[in-house]
């Protein structure tokens, strides 16, 4: 049993944990805000975009802090889930999972980055680095919600 009792699990539970499955949730709203905030500032809807954006930066944060619970606690107990696929469907999910992940790291200091010139108010520096971060921010967390799917909804037998 962990620490704090209403997130432990038994040990051999038939079920996978809540866990990947609220991650999953955390980078679909992460997409849906960074594109919506997308479109906010295609309209120059600055405001909206500023609370879209930041919506995404706390639902990416919810994640990473999910994704390091489930990985050094939770699994630390019960083991990692593998993919059980063969072949060319093995191959394609650990390309997509390697793409996701180095993306994910790749990414981090880029939002961060891209956030704090927002916050400094250095909005030409901003637009640079925004155009760089979006569409790596989108990609990791669609392939995030990919790599759930692959690994806990659709995995062969």
């Amino acid at each position: 049993m962990h620490a704090l009792p209403f997130f432990a699990l038994p040990a051999a539970a038939a079920e996978p944990p809540i866990w990947p499955f609220l991650n999953a949730c955390m980078n679909a709203l992460a997409a849906l805000c960074l594109c919506a905030g997308l479109v906010a500032i295609k309209a120059e809807r600055k405001r909206l975009h500023g609370a879209l954006m930041i919506a995404a930066g706390l639902a990416s944060a919810v994640f990473l802090a999910g994704y390091l619970y489930y990985h050094f606690v939770w699994q630390s107990e019960v083991g990692p889930r593998r993919f059980a696929g063969e072949g060319w469907l093995k191959t394609a999910y650990l390309a997509l999972l390697l793409t996701h992940v180095v993306g994910a790291i790749v990414n981090l200091p880029m939002v961060i980055g891209t956030f704090v010139l927002a916050a400094r108010r250095r909005w030409e520096s901003h637009k640079r680095w925004a155009k760089r971060t979006f569409p790596l921010w989108l990609y990791v967390s669609v392939t995030g919600v990919l790599v759930y799917l692959a690994l806990y909804r659709y995995q062969p037998a």
